[in-house]
């Protein structure tokens, strides 16, 4: 057999785990579930419950979403005995964590809007924590991950929701194994795999099991290393190199006094790792006070509401050294007036040495002196190269310094300052875990570079010198400041900008070497949209006011000083058009923004900020402002004029590499500079020479080479288009799908080239239209087939619709083309027609609306004489048919107009297709039992399609003017 059945990885994992010391049960279904549940619960807690007080437990258990649930599962339940006696149930041993109960089941059936059955279930003190997802060795991993997705949708809520309990889920193939919190917001690009303390990948089924679900360590896991994020809600869990430096650092504690660093890729995740860390050892008895501590005032800021939002009220800023002083002595006032004290402060490192150097300070603060604190320092290389670092440690008696650092200082990238060169070893001590860039990417924690050099300057004949020089390497103000090339980059970014970011899905960052280089840069995009050439959104902060070229640009950023309060140094022209570029912004946006007053320009700050992260800004200029401590994963795009290098280098690139989904496959970096030595120097300090391959995605011929492989690929299975309709059987199809989206993957990377085109492809891009338009036919015949029980081996293929959705592609586009039709020449019109009917077949968010549109087009387009009344006259005949559609739906099915129209309504608002029971409460004829099931799943699918065609993917139709 050439593959392993699902079957027979079952039963081994479910012999594997009984070795490991789970009770293996069978339960067959929610009644077996309570059944356990309550034996189990007695048998944790040591007592005995009636029907009546178990009834009670369900009760207090079925409340609120996975969030919600999440917090019950960690705290503990209050009834009432038969006796009136207050009772309080526990259901996890936080502290204790082995001393837990744990079973193993299978094959538990559910029903919620289908019936589901789920592989393998890990039970600790009879719930559900942990769900295994199995495929065949063979079957991508993916497919498990959808599978889990789709139970989420389907049946964890029904009855009494007890799935809605699970704090993991583990999908394997045998060969890959990874896991993930659950969060139904996540993809799959966001889920992991465990590795060893030296980030060895534990991916085989078997290896795994031993290490990670091992019930002390499954236990541990969710005990202690799943987060609670309270502002969006959602469960995270640590990855394993998070895991390992928290381990550390808590152990160096426990059994040492001395310091350490942690050495983790910029990237992933070191305010997740600190918050853990900190959390976990204000716990321990022997420690007074954590103090975390950074060196830009917006981070104070920014890192309190980063850690407020891992457990809401957790940390209370420092706004000033005399807050500090109460908040690492006693007890404090905040904002409400309200006295607290405090075992986790967050300040910056001016402020702490201020606590402990200024005389007014000295008398509250030398009663620290003996007592246990521990300091975790953020980007350690930026905050400790002065004489603040030696005060500190002369100053208490008691303390452990931990740094955390995505690029470490070495000898190589030191700055020599009046204490000499120092690096973080020797601030530090030893390096307690290290997970560098390499281990992030192959892990596909972090994502590759794609590195661009644009422009190349040649010496005119007969010039000055003979000497044999790189003519690309020239580096002078009056070159590179020269009107002429800074002309040129605008043109080539207004040009290339959307290639870049997918058509805008994401945002860009432009750095520029200076801000009178970056005020040229401005002006020349403003001039340019005034002339019509771009409607790009352009925004710009700055607040360094000398106008220097950063030649070392070695990570001191000095920009990066902003908090309330703060009005940056700068010269009377860079405020004038700062002042004036605010102006541009608060037009853009209906802001009112200035520099005229501390708290207008720091809220300009964080407005723009926010807007970067919400897409809402197309590109924002800086000169050194958010190149490091920004994250934003809808940032896939940084054009560079300016010197960089080391972890300057490295911590401005790493702006675009988070990851976020299929569409994101790399961060793109567009160098106007010829940066190729600084980078691969880069690179090679911070991993190693042989990185630079993994690090730095191949040219794009590279990628012609491979996607015309997987277009001979593609052909062998269905060499012409027709030949699509004529596979024999599901197995055939799965083939071509597979084939057809690793074009779509290879196609999504080569279109970020500038250098793109479809004449260097073997394939034309009407073909690869064409053969994705019989790719999107097969994945409506499968989607149509969801709510039946499983009957297509396609059903859990991920299609990854995302690489070929288009935001802007919606009605309102097609009713413009249809402007353009009636008033072009007679080729214009054909060109039309083809441009279309090729999207109304090939682009996923009309597919549901082609019958729609192609019915006005030949019963009401000809018929409009204005072309400007074509919005209007589109979005009557939508509300006509629209409104016929609902009628017959009601006609057909027998439905309450009323709770139908409430039932869209609540579907919009929530994004969940209706559950089974609101449906048979519009029958107007209730069904039979035997008949429910098929009734609800027809009414709902109707539903489903329903918003598709009259609702979703419109845009403003009745704005659509030629």
């Amino acid at each position: 057999m050439s593959t392993q059945p699902e079957q027979i990885l079952e039963d081994n994992l479910v012999k594997q785990l009984g070795l490991l010391g789970y009770g293996i049960v069978t339960i067959k279904d929610e009644q077996g579930l309570l059944k356990n549940l309550q034996a189990q619960l007695e048998k944790h807690n040591g007592i005995k419950l009636s029907d009546k007080e178990f009834a009670q437990v369900l009760n207090k258990l079925n409340k609120g979403n996975v969030f919600e649930r999440a917090k019950i599962l960690r705290d503990k339940v209050l009834y009432i005995k038969d006796n009136g006696d207050a009772g309080y149930l526990e259901l996890l041993n936080m502290e204790h964590w082995c001393q837990n109960q744990f079973q193993v089941t299978r094959q538990v059936t559910m029903e919620g809007s289908y019936k589901n059955r789920y592989d393998v279930t890990l039970l600790i003190n009879g719930l559900p924590l942990v769900q295994i997802e199995l495929k065949r060795r063979g079957l991508e991993l993916k497919e498990a991950f959808n599978q889990t997705s789709r139970y989420q949708r389907h049946s964890y809520t029904s009855s009494h929701g007890l799935f809605q309990y699970i704090q993991l889920f583990v999908i394997s193939n045998g060969v890959n194994t990874k896991y993930y919190a659950n969060n139904r917001h996540q993809s799959f690009k966001q889920t992991f795999y465990w590795s060893d303390a030296e980030n060895k990948t534990v991916r085989q089924l078997e290896q795994f099991a031993n290490v990670f679900l091992e019930p002390c360590h499954i236990s541990k896991m969710i005990t202690k290393y799943i987060v609670l994020h309270e502002s969006d809600k959602v469960l995270m869990v640590l990855r394993p190199y998070q895991y390992y430096a928290t381990e550390a650092i808590i152990e160096r504690v426990k059994n040492s006094t001395k310091n350490g660093y942690i050495w983790h890729t910029t990237g992933s995740g070191k305010t997740l790792t600190s918050f853990k860390a900190s959390q976990i050892l204000v716990g321990l008895p022997q420690v007074h006070k954590v103090v975390f501590v950074v060196d830009r005032k917006d981070l104070d800021y920014q890192t309190t509401k980063e850690y407020n939002a891992f457990a809401e009220g957790s940390i209370d800023g420092t706004d000033d050294t005399k807050t500090l002083v109460a908040q690492l002595t006693g007890s404090y006032k905040t904002a409400d007036g309200k006295l607290k004290s405090t075992k986790l402060v967050v300040t910056t490192l001016q402020k702490l040495n201020s606590a402990i150097s200024k005389s007014q300070f000295l008398a509250r603060m030398e009663k620290l002196k003996d007592q246990k604190l521990v300091f975790i320092f953020d980007e350690c290389h930026r905050s400790q190269f002065g004489d603040t670092h030696n005060r500190i440690k002369a100053f208490f008696n008691n303390v452990q310094l931990f740094g955390f650092t995505g690029t470490p200082i070495f000898a190589d990238n030191a700055v020599k300052n009046a204490l000499g060169k120092r690096t973080t070893k020797e601030l530090f001590d030893e390096c307690l875990h290290k997970y560098v860039i390499t281990d992030a990417i192959r892990d596909e924690n972090v994502l590759r570079f794609s590195v661009e050099y644009v422009g190349r300057y040649k010496q005119k004949e007969g010039s000055a010198t003979a000497l044999d020089i790189k003519v690309e390497d020239i580096d002078v103000p009056e070159l590179m400041e020269s009107p002429d090339r800074l002309e040129k980059i605008t043109d080539y970014i207004i040009a290339n900008h959307d290639r870049k970011t997918h058509r805008r899905e994401f945002t860009a960052m432009f750095c520029t070497s200076s801000v009178d280089a970056l005020i040229k840069y401005y002006d020349l995009f403003k001039k340019k949209k005034l002339a019509g050439e771009h409607n790009l959104r352009i925004a710009t902060i700055f607040s360094y006011g000398v106008n220097e070229d950063d030649k070392d640009a070695n990570g001191y950023f000095p920009e990066n000083t902003m908090m309330e309060g703060d009005i940056p140094p700068y010269g009377s022209h860079s405020r004038e058009k700062l002042d004036e570029y605010i102006e541009d912004y608060n037009r853009m946006y209906g802001c009112k923004y200035s520099t005229k007053d501390n708290e207008s320009f720091y809220n300009y700050y964080k407005d723009i900020s926010k807007r970067v992260k919400n897409r809402e800004v197309d590109i924002l200029l800086v000169v050194n402002m958010f190149l490091t401590g920004f994250d934003s994963k809808y940032l896939n795009t940084l054009f560079v004029d300016k010197n960089l290098k080391y972890h300057g280098l490295i911590q401005a690139y790493s702006r675009t590499n988070r990851i976020l989904n299929e569409q994101k496959s790399q961060g793109n970096i567009v160098c106007f500079r010829n940066l190729k030595e600084a980078t691969d120097k880069a690179i090679t300090l911070f991993s190693n020479k042989e990185a630079i391959e993994v690090i730095i995605m191949k040219p794009y011929e590279d990628y012609v080479s491979k996607f015309n492989e997987a277009v001979n690929k593609l052909y062998s299975i269905t060499p012409t288009i027709n030949d699509v309709d004529e596979l024999p059987s599901e197995e055939e199809e799965l083939e071509f799908v597979k084939a057809f989206r690793e074009l779509m993957r290879l196609k999504n990377i080569l279109t970020t080239f500038a250098d793109f085109s479809f004449d260097n492809l073997e394939m034309e891009e009407q073909e690869f239209e064409d053969y994705k338009s019989k790719y999107l036919d097969i994945h409506d015949k499968v989607k149509s087939n969801t709510a039946k029980e499983k009957v297509s081996i396609l059903d859990d293929v991920d299609f990854e619709l995302e690489l070929i959705h288009r935001d802007e592609i919606n009605v309102a586009y097609i009713l413009r083309l249809l402007a353009k039709l009636k008033g072009g020449t007679k080729a214009q019109k054909e060109r039309y027609k083809k441009e279309i009917a090729d999207l109304l077949s090939g682009e996923v968010q009309l597919r549901s609306k082609k019958e729609l549109i192609e019915k006005f087009i030949n019963e009401n387009l000809p018929f409009i004489e204005d072309d400007d009344e074509i919005g209007d006259a589109f979005e009557a005949f939508l509300d006509e048919e629209k409104a016929k559609a609902l009628v017959q739906l009601c006609e057909e099915e027998k439905l309450s107009p009323d709770k139908l129209n409430a039932i869209i309504s609540d579907y919009l608002f929530t994004e969940r297709p209706p559950l089974p029971d609101d449906i048979v409460a519009m029958l107007e004829v209730k069904p039979k039992i035997l008949e429910r099931k098929t009734i609800v799943e027809r009414v709902t699918g109707k539903i489903v399609k329903f918003v598709e065609t009259f609702i979703n993917g419109m845009g403003e139709v009745s704005e659509v003017k030629v």
